[in-house]
């Protein structure tokens, strides 16, 4: 058998001698022989990153090849055995930024150790020795394990520079607040800037409550026009102490519900709010945001330190990432922006129609099913939001986020703007997966309930969500 031989001398021709070696040392002039030996080396350099060059070439990139794939699979089992035992710790650092650059330049670094490896490997096989048919099968397999096994660690690499991104846009380094009553209490504004409508309007207001320790999730939704709201300690409670009178101006709106807060505190006034809310944007917030939370604290009678503010435009783009939501229409909706006089027939203004019936809806179906309002009523509006909220809420399952991650990522700092500091996001990300489990609870501040739509008891409005944040224990029945 012909073999290739080492200078005479050298460390390669005592070694060849002393522990002779195909692999290392192959029959150069056997076709046969040279494409077995390409196949084994790039089966190898797949399997194992670094053995090729072990058995065959530069034994010193061979050892990088190993330690580095050893590392990556020992930080893989760590981070399974860490997911199913002490979940805290992950979530902690799935968001930090920190942690995310660094697990995209690790996992960028891997994948250009292995294009190198590969490109050494195809170098040691000699394909100009293997057979004529082979050398183009050796090469493209070749790359195509390449493809196969660098793409996952690249689109980790992507998943971690967008999620990175999305937190730095939207979150901010604030002060993380205790629970308030074993609670995390946060107010959800909707505002409609989409196609028909003249203005940013909080058109949609409602409180969500997470259980600090079940993460069971209670949304109160408060309707847009409730008026005389009462206001916690604060610069709105001193203008208006006996609950939100109202605010009556030609030039910039009127009225006493809630949702001319934002004309009160903030548009119509010269200061635009500086006055009243110095610090209101440094914190990431507006003088209007920061009076519609005193009005619901003083309303439910809650802390609630935080507020995530919803663009409905881009709440649109957000349900077309998730893939749609699947919603039961109760009611034939008309889509267009109204009627143009009191009486007008929805026929004669309506530029489409929801129908009846279970349907996959798109971002701006969706939007019309939670808009629509003029052909029944605003309590049959805010039912129909937290359907579709609690439909979004469904959609967030870790195969649909994965299989959409970037398209979800994009909408979502397109969509919020928020107070909560991103230390909290370990705790929320926690608190969600567990209120996945459970039911989402929902209050209603409807005449349904009990509460007025002109003279609303507030009184009667703590108690309701009093009674469902904190239900009695039940007691045991009387012995016989």
């Amino acid at each position: 058998m012909t073999m290739t031989v080492p200078p005479r001398g050298s460390a390669e021709a005592r070694d060849a001698v002393t522990n002779p070696r195909p692999i290392r040392y192959p029959e150069v002039t056997s076709p046969e022989v040279m494409t077995r030996r390409g196949w084994w080396l790039i089966v190898l350099n797949f399997l194992l990153p670094g053995s090729a060059q072990i058995l065959a070439g530069n034994k010193r990139l061979g050892r990088i090849g190993l330690a580095a794939t050893l590392a990556l699979w020992i930080v893989a089992i760590v981070g399974i055995v860490l997911v199913l035992v002490w979940r805290g710790a992950v979530l902690s650092l799935a968001p930090n930024w920190f942690f995310l650059l660094a697990v995209q330049i690790i996992l960028i670094a891997y994948v250009l150790l292995w294009v190198v490896l590969t490109i050494d490997t195809l170098r040691l096989a000699r394909l100009v020795r293997a057979g004529p048919a082979a050398r183009f099968f050796i090469a493209g397999v070749s790359v195509l394990l390449l493809l196969v096994a660098s793409l996952p660690s690249l689109y980790a690499a992507q998943l971690a520079a967008t999620t990175r991104s999305t937190i730095t846009s939207i979150f901010g380094g604030g002060t993380v607040v205790p629970p308030s009553d074993g609670y995390y209490n946060i107010l959800l504004l909707g505002a409609d800037s989409g196609a028909g409508r003249d203005s940013m309007r909080f058109d949609s207001i409602s409180v969500v409550s997470v259980n600090a320790s079940t993460g069971a999730t209670t949304i109160t939704g408060i309707p847009r026009d409730l008026p005389n709201a009462p206001f916690s300690e604060g610069p709105m409670q001193e203008l208006y102490p006996n609950g939100f009178e109202g605010h009556i101006s030609d030039s910039c709106g009127w009225g006493s519900g809630i949702n001319q807060l934002r004309n009160a505190a903030e548009v119509c006034r010269e200061d635009r709010g500086e006055g009243l809310y110095p610090n209101a944007v440094d914190e990431s917030s507006s003088p209007s945001i920061e009076a519609t939370k005193d009005a619901a604290e003083g309303m439910l009678g809650i802390e609630i330190p935080y507020y995530v503010f919803i663009d409905m435009e881009g709440f649109a783009h957000l349900i077309d990432a998730l893939g749609g939501v699947e919603i039961t229409v109760t009611e034939r909706l008309p889509e267009g922006p109204g009627p143009d006089y009191d009486g007008q027939p929805a026929e004669e203004w309506a530029t489409g129609w929801i129908e009846e019936g279970t349907q996959l809806m798109d971002g701006e179906t969706a939007q019309w099913y939670a808009r629509s309002r003029y052909t029944t009523s605003d309590w049959d509006r805010m039912e129909r939001q937290r359907i579709l909220q609690q439909a979004i809420l469904a959609q967030f399952t870790p195969s649909n986020v994965l299989s959409r991650f970037s398209e979800i990522m994009s909408a979502g700092s397109d969509l919020v703007q928020t107070d909560v500091p991103d230390g909290l996001l370990p705790t929320l990300l926690d608190l969600g997966l567990k209120a996945r489990e459970q039911a989402v609870s929902t209050i209603e501040l409807t005449p349904e309930n009990g509460i007025d739509s002109e003279y609303p008891d507030y009184t009667l409005v703590r108690e309701l969500v009093a009674d469902a944040l904190h239900p009695a224990s039940p007691t045991a029945a009387p012995e016989e």
